[in-house]
């Protein structure tokens, strides 16, 4: 495994040879092949229906997931889908989702969905993708997914099969015997064809492909990123892009060995490539606690026991996963971790502090994003971790932060200045990073450097650094909310003139929406019913504004825009003073820092403590100081 602790270290892996030089499968089912051949016995991936640290486990060896890739991707292509064809899921995670997910990139271009979504969203990204097979849940108590799927496949007459997969399967017992009794009845419209998973696939030859994989670089995944307005944008990914994110997890951080604790969704990038490919790269076991992952029912209480019954050596997770489980003691032996792995939204001081204190293991910041088949940068799991930041650009990415300006300039930006984050690396795929072409458009600075809409900056020592959003979406624990979406919902009502919707600070969740509301001239409304209202015209849940406040006016631009930046520092001064009640400090002001963002600066009402301060705002990512 390469050394990698420093920025030497990534300078020295990409000095070897140049990556194109490293002789990498090109398909997905090529680079599976090759580690089935090296690891048939070993471990790949486990599965747990029931979260009991007793409960009963489905595991696949890496000879008897190939198999089943196998037999899988004959199966789509039996059903009409080429190289250029779509193949979606609608899945929570299961032995069967990684399952569907390598071999449909092998049959066609393979789509996750997210089950959170509601139908009508679900129907527009196979409408957008045209999807003709969608691989979905039969219907099972305590779930809709089946349900969701019927109604969007309704909505999108493209589908020309529906594949289904029955969690029953892994139960055992009576509860195995009791769900067929039980099972929801789900009310089916469309003209697709309903075929069952398990005996669908394993009909097909289990040993070869019965079709050419032809060795050419091709888009083989098409993933929605977590906009909320319409339909999500779709990012298109290459199979170099799914084998760099592998590569880099199995050269610079896992072997054969490793045990992965991973309860994060496979319709999400950082369980898809961080984690599923890497394993691939080094034969490393991947582990899945309950369809819903971190939601599932007992998973956190479980937890601790979970990672001693496999005895995992990494955790993948975020920050809201972690606040959850320092709610809860360590009842467990956890001396196999190494690291935890935490993405998806900065992580508060507190929390990290919390967690080593608790099991004495760090945690290993990163940064990834849709539109660069995930992965950019990582502190270093054997080097010095600068919390706050995201770490080192990884081996074969170049991070620019660059400033843009309206002729379409364009500035590189000092050591620690803020600019915009910009990225090229195997995973970018420069001028067709969506499928459709028009949001393609200026995404790109000098041909090749994906415009992440991040801001950020680079350190003295090359660690980067997130301050902001260019793009002002809302990061509600790892899924994206588009502000347009609440403050369409909530202009909806007769009263109400203009509305600004900003992530506000949250210990749990990093963010949560909110909103401020200019009424119309001599209207009035309570925020009681504007909540109601919020309620019923927000169409997804994560969206609906946790806090709304009727402001005089709201804070505009010279050319009448909203201006968010006045509106964040009043929900950052409102959070920040109700956590301080009581300890003698209040904030005085909230302002921009150059390299920062917005900082809080706190007045002394008298003597305070100090440490309790501390430990109550070391909860949140925005930083504050003394005024």
């Amino acid at each position: 495994m390469a050394k990698f602790s420093t920025y030497a270290d990534r300078d020295r892996i990409e000095q070897e040879c140049p990556y194109e030089a490293r002789n990498l499968p090109v398909t997905i089912h090529e680079f599976l092949s090759a580690t089935a051949a090296r690891f048939p016995d070993r471990p790949a991936i486990s599965f747990q229906l029931l979260s009991g640290p007793n409960d009963p486990a489905t595991t696949l060896t890496w000879s008897e997931l190939l198999a089943r890739v196998t037999e899988t991707a004959n199966l789509f292509r039996s059903l009409g889908v080429g190289p250029t064809d779509t193949v979606a899921y609608l899945l929570p995670n299961s032995i069967e989702t990684p399952v569907v997910l390598l071999a449909g990139a092998t049959a066609g271009i393979v789509n996750p969905i997210n089950p959170l979504l509601d139908a009508t969203q679900i129907a527009g990204i196979l409408r957008e993708t045209r999807a003709k097979v969608l691989v979905t849940l039969k219907a099972f108590p305590k779930t809709d997914v089946a349900q969701k799927a019927a109604e969007a496949v309704a909505q999108a007459p493209g589908v020309t099969h529906v594949v289904e997969i029955d969690l029953n399967r892994h139960l055992r017992g009576l509860k195995r015997l009791i769900v067929p009794l039980i099972r929801p009845k789900v009310k089916v419209t469309h003209k697709a064809k309903v075929l069952d998973f398990e005996a669908a696939a394993s009909a097909r030859n289990h040993n070869r492909l019965e079709f050419d994989d032809p060795k050419q670089d091709r888009v083989a995944a098409y993933f929605h990123t977590g906009g909320t307005t319409g339909t999500p944008k779709v990012a298109q990914h290459k199979y170099s892009g799914m084998i760099y994110n592998g590569w880099l997890g199995g050269t610079l951080l896992f072997d054969e060995t490793d045990v992965l604790m991973c309860p994060l969704p496979m319709f999400h990038v950082f369980a898809a490539y961080p984690v599923l490919m890497s394993c691939i790269a080094s034969g490393a076991h991947v582990v899945m606690p309950t369809p819903a992952g971190y939601r599932g029912e007992g998973v956190f209480d479980n937890f601790w026991k979970l990672i001693e019954r496999w005895q995992a050596t990494f955790l993948i997770t975020v920050p809201t996963a972690i606040a959850a489980l320092m709610q809860r003691p360590v009842d467990a032996d956890v001396s196999t971790l190494k690291t935890a792995i935490s993405g998806s939204a900065p992580l508060p001081i507190e929390l990290y502090n919390r967690f080593k204190a608790a099991t004495g293991v760090e945690i290993a910041e990163g940064y990834g994003l849709t539109e660069a088949t995930c992965l950019v940068s990582c502190n270093p799991v054997d080097g010095l971790k600068k919390v706050g930041s995201v770490g080192v650009p990884l081996p074969y990415t170049h991070v620019r932060i660059l400033k843009h300006d309206d002729a379409g300039r364009v500035q590189e930006c000092a050591t620690d200045e803020v600019g915009e984050i910009c990225v090229a690396n195997p995973g970018v795929f420069p001028g067709s990073t969506y499928t459709e072409t028009d949001k393609n458009h200026k995404l790109f600075a000098e041909d090749i450097y994906l415009r992440t809409g991040d801001l950020g900056r680079i350190d003295a020592d090359g660690y980067l650094w997130i301050t902001g959003r260019a793009k002002d979406l809302i990061i509600r624990g790892g899924h994206n909310i588009d502000p347009a979406e609440i403050e369409e919902g909530l202009l909806s009502h007769p009263a109400v003139a203009f509305v600004g919707a900003i992530g506000q600070p949250d210990a749990f969740a990093g963010e949560l929406p909110c909103a401020y509301v200019e009424l119309v001239a001599g209207a009035s409304v309570t925020v009681e019913e504007l909540a109601a209202h919020a309620r019923e015209h927000i169409h997804e849940r994560a969206a609906i504004p946790k806090h709304i406040e009727i402001l005089p006016e709201l804070p505009k631009t010279a050319v009448g825009k909203i201006f968010k930046p006045d509106l964040r520092k009043l929900a950052i001064t409102r959070i920040y003073d109700d956590v301080l009640a009581g300890t003698g400090a209040r904030v005085e002001t909230v302002r921009e820092d150059k390299k920062r963002g917005l900082v809080a600066y706190l007045n002394r009402d008298g003597a305070v403590d100090e440490a309790e301060i501390r430990k109550r705002l070391g909860q949140f990512t925005t930083p504050w100081d003394w005024a």
